[in-house]
């Protein structure tokens, strides 16, 4: 008999963060959350995602065994400003039994019948900057720590409960000895002198943390128009700030800026930490940190995380300063592999950007949708 339990208290939410390490432990591809950073996610009174959603977590249980979790969400943002009458789920783990992903499922439907929700959509987080998308390509290749990992059935059980596919989603890579500078240095040159534009460089984090908010508000203004946005308030950009920027080397953030200091343009490149979070086993003491400090200064392979232009200057080639600072970097501390973070299929201004690089997909995604 299958049972679903609420998990509420501190061990019943490390019970539940704690299920995937007994799923995939056999499985060498599977990159591990960081529990304490993920228990903190999950705290409603430090992660101000909660200020717009709520969100209920669930175990499932047979036999005293866990055999899956997930998590209930409704983006109220998305609810009422974007009218979008949705409810989300995410962190959805399972073992093979479709009865076990219907009975979990069946928390999600109760939540969205009750306040009168049409559909429910997932996997996916409490919001943008949350991971996405169950993998349905590329199961033999190594995770990272901003995406999910699953396994191939996953995705059969959605469809065979009924579910359809909602967004596609890409991943890619490059060699960076695919990288052609000719493609970008005469363009970089060019714009920088037709709209007065040049690169802003740091060396040390210290530096970078002034400019961050505007970075933020810079990113809510060029993914605006994308269909699933929902805008980064000024409480998340606090949160992402002190949680994520210590983790990424100072010199792979970099910033366009205008003649009058304004910044147009930014991006954010992010050390490969998936070998050392693996080796940490999920924790950050007592040696656990020491494999991410040395993945931060020594990591061969590298992911950019986030790249986003103001509307006025998109189309006008300003990336081309941006990939002419990375190559440089780059070459400096001889990267190997540059890979991308899941974007979605019908982002073509996205999908361009790369066309010089050579990229190759090697893993898909989705999230799967199913009316109420």
């Amino acid at each position: 008999m299958i049972t679903i339990q609420e998990a509420k208290t501190k061990s019943e939410l490390t019970e539940f963060v704690k299920f995937p390490f007994s799923l995939y432990k056999n499985n060498k591809n599977w990159v591990p959350p960081l529990i304490g950073e993920e228990l903190e996610g999950f705290d409603k009174t430090k992660n101000p995602a909660f200020e717009t959603a709520e969100a209920y977590f669930y175990i499932a249980k047979r036999n005293n065994e866990t055999v899956g979790r997930i998590v209930a969400i409704i983006n109220w943002s998305e609810v009422k400003d974007q009218k979008k009458m949705k409810v989300r789920f995410g962190w959805f783990d399972v073992i093979d039994d479709v009865e076990v992903t219907k009975a979990l499922l069946e928390k999600v439907y109760e939540l969205g019948r009750k306040n009168n929700l049409e559909y429910v959509e997932g996997p996916m987080g409490f919001s943008n900057l949350d991971k996405v998308g169950v993998l349905t390509e590329g199961f033999d290749e190594m995770g990272t720590m901003i995406t999910w990992y699953n396994n191939p059935y996953y995705a059969a059980h959605f469809e065979q409960l009924g579910y359809v596919k909602e967004k596609e989603y890409i991943e890619s890579k490059f060699p960076f000895v695919n990288v052609k500078p000719e493609f970008f240095e005469k363009a970089n040159d060019l714009v920088k002198r037709r709209y007065q534009l040049s690169p802003l460089n740091f060396k040390t984090t210290k530096e970078v943390m002034p400019h961050v908010d505007k970075m933020f508000d810079l990113f809510n203004k060029s993914y605006a128009s994308l269909s699933s946005f929902v805008a980064i308030s000024d409480t998340e950009k606090e949160y992402f700030k002190k949680k994520y920027i210590s983790f990424i080397n100072p010199e792979f953030i970099k910033f366009v800026e205008d003649k009058n200091h304004n910044i147009v343009a930014f991006s954010i490149v992010m050390p490969s930490f998936s070998e050392a979070i693996q080796k940490a086993k999920g924790k950050l003491f007592p040696f656990g940190f020491l494999h991410l400090l040395r993945a931060k200064k020594r990591s061969k392979d590298v992911i950019f995380y986030l790249i986003g232009v103001l509307p006025e200057y998109q189309n006008k080639a300003v990336t081309a300063i941006i990939f002419k600072e990375y190559y440089e970097i780059f070459k400096e501390k001889g990267i190997v592999n540059c890979f991308r973070t899941p974007e979605l299929v019908d982002n073509a201004a996205s999908i361009n950007l790369w066309k010089h690089f050579d990229p190759q997909i090697h893993k898909r995604r989705c999230t799967y949708r199913k009316e109420l």
